[in-house]
């Protein structure tokens, strides 16, 4: 038989195969669809109690996707709004105002330029008791946010409380913009920075009009800061990797169980800055188009990533209509960067007895090369090339801070300070830091550390075994060294808490600009990417994978900044 006849056979076999489980699947789901909707007709008909058919087919749909993974989800026609400003639109008609509750009370949290909000001096702080008529008392996040937004040019009227004085604002709508590149400019050191916090509709050119301006100004670096970016929609990444590479190179590959979900996307268009030098910061929350951005640089040895390892989701959504305007969102492939890597960290095919995806083992993890042979690895999300530990809070300035006692002091400092200093060098003074000490007299920010849960984990274990009268006497001396320690703690923890309290007030005065320029002065990867620009062979060696600096695998082999 030639090679020709075997290979026809074999193709015939193939499409035979597909043909007959495909077949397979068709009546599989027509048999369960009409036991479903069988099923479904007699709880409605029969059930003893009176039951709620919108909320028994909701629950039911619910179940059946919780059994996948977290990001294949029903949107119904009510939630529609909500979905396409998460995961599509910019915009959407508002007042440009944030809100939070306190004790049950509805107070305005920040206030964005320019807008409705700023315009008639609506003020962080603000207590918002009436929205067109209706009282914020009992209501949730999401009939607020109903009562708050509308079209454009409608009119919300607002009752509020502020320094004790009831007052009521006229503002009228307009469509609030949230750009996907929240800032950009020139940082120092002849470095450009662009922050992208999502990756939304027009997110590709956002980009590229940032980095059009900067390279104006002949910058000798850009950073491209992805940290917390969530991600968004995949075409747009490609859009973005092909500002600095090369036209006609492959930046992902998308492959679904189903043939028509494989996709590869190659760069479209020639670069804007092909060889300007690069940092790209990502932390555990850059995900999805993120990563595709910060792995396909990685792997064309185009960018030097710096940060912490990123979220690790690998896998690709698409959204298809439902009846009654409807939509569902379905996980249809995985993507693979340009070196072959798959970083999904969490393997749900595979779920504990408990029904919880657990991360692919270490030894599971597989090498692969970048183009100029560096090693890199899939799973587990994408490693840095050079590792800057994260900055975490203490316990007594989480507590500080879910208890809103930043918030109340950055209230009464914006009272008494009409004016303070630039944005980028404002810094809390030791005199005003015992000002905020002086609000906190008399206020509850008590805590449990994790020293005190391992000491009360010390005695429950100790009753348990009869074992408590032999060690009490030390366990007591421990909680009062802790309590000693904690007294102490506003004073160890001072740097930090500052920075929180200076990131509440500059947004009193310069809004999220003013946050973003004000928090460089701490920013440790972004000191870290502008010392590797001004140091190129360092760059330059780490992109090559010389020596030590080439990736194995581990933040703690990476290069560290402490």
């Amino acid at each position: 038989m030639s090679k020709l006849k075997f290979g026809v056979i074999v193709g015939l076999l193939s499409l035979a195969g597909i043909s007959f489980s495909f077949k397979d699947d068709l009546f599989l789901v027509s048999k369960n669809l009409d036991i479903f909707a069988s099923l479904y007709k007699e709880i409605n008909l029969n059930y003893v109690e009176e039951t709620n058919a919108s909320e028994l087919m909701r629950n039911g749909i619910d179940a059946m996707l919780q059994g996948l993974e977290p990001y294949t989800e029903y949107i119904p026609e009510s939630e529609i709004e909500d979905y396409k400003l998460k995961y599509v639109s910019t915009q959407y008609g508002g007042i440009g105002a944030g809100t939070l509750f306190i004790d049950n009370k509805l107070f305005v949290n920040e206030v964005s330029e320019g807008n409705p909000a700023n315009k008639q001096d609506v003020r962080p702080g603000d207590q918002i008791l009436k929205i067109n008529g209706i009282e914020t008392t009992g209501k949730d996040r999401n009939q607020i946010s109903q009562l708050l937004r509308g079209p454009k040019k409608s009119v919300a009227e607002l009752v509020l409380i502020r320094d004790g004085v009831t007052m009521t604002k006229i503002l009228v709508r307009e469509e609030i913009k949230q750009p996907n590149v929240s800032y950009y400019a020139m940082v120092g050191d002849q470095v450009g920075y662009i922050r992208l916090d999502k990756f939304l509709e027009n997110s590709g050119q956002e980009v590229k009009d940032a980095l059009v301006s900067l390279n104006k100004e002949q910058p000798k670096g850009i950073i491209l800061d992805l940290r917390n970016n969530g991600g968004g929609i995949l075409q747009e990444a490609v859009k973005i990797v092909n500002l600095f590479v090369q036209k006609d190179v492959l930046i992902v590959v998308q492959k679904g169980r189903n043939p028509e979900k494989t996709v590869s996307y190659k760069t479209l268009n020639e670069p804007i800055s092909p060889q300007i030098p690069l940092v790209v910061l990502v932390n555990g929350s850059s995900a999805s188009a993120s990563e595709i951005v910060a792995g396909a640089l990685q792997d064309l040895d185009r960018a030097v990533i710096i940060g912490q390892r990123s979220y690790g989701k690998g896998l690709v959504q698409q959204t298809f209509n439902l009846p009654y305007n409807s939509l569902v969102k379905v996980t249809v492939a995985k993507y693979f960067t340009p070196s072959g890597r798959c970083i999904q960290a969490l393997d749900y095919a595979h779920k504990d007895q408990n029904g919880s995806a657990e991360k692919f083992a270490d030894s599971l993890m597989k090498a692969f090369s970048t183009k100029a042979g560096r090693t890199v690895y899939n799973g587990n999300g994408v490693y840095p090339d050079v590792f800057v530990e994260p900055s975490t809070l203490s316990p007594i300035t989480i507590s500080l801070l879910t208890k809103n006692l930043f918030f109340d002091y950055a209230n009464l400092y914006r009272k008494g300070h009409k004016e303070i200093a630039n944005a980028k060098t404002f810094q809390l003074s030791d005199a005003d830091y015992t000002s905020f000490l002086a609000t906190l007299t008399g206020k509850d920010y008590s805590y449990n550390s994790t020293t005190e849960k391992l000491i009360n984990d010390l005695t429950a274990e100790a009753q348990k075994e009869n074992k408590l009268a032999a060690v009490k006497t030390d366990i007591d001396a421990l909680k009062d060294k802790m309590l000693s320690a904690k007294k102490t703690d506003l004073i160890t923890h001072k740097a930090e808490i500052k920075k929180i309290l200076e990131t509440q007030i500059i947004s009193r005065y310069y809004f999220e600009k003013g946050k973003i320029e004000q928090a460089f002065q701490y920013d440790k990867e972004v000191i870290k990417a502008k010392s590797l620009f001004v140091n190129q062979p360092t760059m330059l060696t780490i992109l090559k994978g010389d020596g030590s600096y080439k990736i194995i695998g581990s933040p703690k082999s990476n290069i560290s900044e402490n």
